[in-house]
């Protein structure tokens, strides 16, 4: 696949739908295709499919759903992982919300969308269809879930799907959101962690090290991030490869 600015351009002027999809960590790209993206900016995925993987947090989705949409993209989809806020859910599970809790508003999800394409999944995927809220925080203990979940009915959360679902519902355009949970409601990484963390989710060695010799956090946390994110990158490549990357025909039907 070819991810030049001008090809996407060329390619673009022969599609009657065009989905923005918005990746906040290089892990969860690497789900969508094996060519490295380019970090803030606009990549092309396949003939119908924006890519831009922007980073973690509120302002980055924004920035890159409104840049998506500005360029031609007719859908945007939330792609990535979120922590889970109800019990059952475990690391792995995906969720296929039909709605997306805010601070300030309830947004909608393009049901019939998702659920043509839920069709496509195999049927050993745990899949929920619930609330999915969306924090401006890293939320960092058990009890900080737990309130955000009796707050909002939801059932995970993410940092970037509300930013996107309303630039989506601003624009008029279809929206989804697809999100493999990456730890359980009673797991959290510690604050001390973002420290060693670049924003596309990259870490810094030398940080991380810093903070193993401090104790600020230990290998046992480090190996349980590692087996969640490795079970949720595994759902989201499933999704990827039994949907064929289709997403944008998939939102025509």
């Amino acid at each position: 696949m070819g991810f030049g600015t001008i090809s996407c351009i060329a390619q673009r002027a022969h599609c009657v739908s065009v989905v923005g999809i918005v990746i906040a960590l290089r892990a969860e790209a690497n789900c969508l295709t094996s060519t490295r993206l380019p970090y803030n900016e606009i990549a092309c995925l396949g003939n119908d499919t924006l890519v831009w993987l922007c980073g973690m947090g509120d302002h980055a989705a924004r920035t890159a759903a409104k840049g998506l949409q500005a360029n031609g993209a007719t859908a945007l989809i939330s792609f990535g992982v979120a922590g889970a806020l109800d019990s059952s859910l475990r690391s792995g599970d995906l969720v296929l919300p039909g709605a997306i809790h805010t601070s300030e508003k309830v947004y909608p999800v393009a049901l019939d969308w998702r659920d043509r394409l839920q069709l496509l999944l195999p049927s050993h995927l745990s899949i929920a269809n619930g609330i999915l809220a969306t924090s401006l925080v890293t939320l960092t203990s058990e009890a900080a879930k737990r309130e955000l979940a009796t707050a909002t009915g939801a059932c995970a959360v993410d940092m970037e799907s509300g930013a996107i679902a309303e630039t989506a519902a601003n624009a008029d355009i279809p929206f989804l959101a697809i999100r493999a949970i990456i730890d359980s409601i009673e797991f959290s990484p510690p604050p001390a962690l973002n420290h060693a963390v670049y924003p596309d989710g990259s870490v810094n060695l030398f940080d991380l090290l810093k903070l193993l010799w401090r104790r600020s956090v230990n290998l046992h946390t480090l190996f349980q991030l590692a087996i969640g994110m490795r079970a949720a990158c595994h759902t989201l490549s499933t999704v990827a490869r039994y949907t064929h990357m289709q997403l944008g025909r998939t939102a025509d039907k």
